[in-house]
This record gives structure tokens, sequence and C-alpha cells, in this order.
């Protein structure tokens, strides 16, 4: 399951299905922006703090939509609850991924 799918999937079962909708349209929506406008947003503060600045974000509150331009494509690094440490989710996705 994608970020987007966790996310409206956990809306919709402890919230309502109604405002996981409105959420996703406001996810997608924002998302979407990233086709013509691949370097909206701004870059993430925690890595351009350690001098990455190719990532970038997008904030839908309370969520960080986290990408990288990359050429002439969008790579979509990650849809982020921005009330968690950004640092410990990505360590914490390294330490699962396949």
């Amino acid at each position: 399951m994608t970020d987007l799918d966790l996310i409206i999937d956990y809306v919709a079962h402890h919230s309502s299905p109604a405002r996981a909708a409105d959420l996703y349209e406001k996810l997608h929506s924002a998302i979407d922006t990233l086709c013509t406008l691949p370097l909206r947003g701004r870059v993430v503060p925690e890595l351009g703090l350690l001098g990455i600045r190719e990532f970038r974000e997008l904030i839908q509150r309370p969520y960080r939509i986290v990408f990288r331009p990359h050429q002439h494509n969008i790579v979509l690094v990650g849809i982020l609850d921005a009330r968690r440490d950004l640092e410990s989710l990505l360590v914490d996705r390294a330490l699962h991924s396949p």
C-alpha cells in the first residue's frame, strides 16, 4: 500500500469516509500541481541543513508531500505526517524496506 492509501484508509476508519474523500482530493490536487510546477514547494528543511537540497516538499496540513524533481519527472518520496519526526520516519523506512 502507498502512503496515500494508508492515510485515506486510516481517516476513513477513524473519522469518516467523507472526510477521507475530501483529504484524498486535497492531497491528489497538490501532487497534480507538480506536473506543471516541479520546483514548487520548499527544500525539506531537515535535509537542507545536511546540505541535501534536491528533496522538496509541499505542505497539506498535517501532511508533508516529499518529492524529488528528476529531469522531466517527479519522484514522490512519500506523504508523511508532519506531526511526526521526519528523521524517525526515514530511519523506520530504511530499516523496514524490502
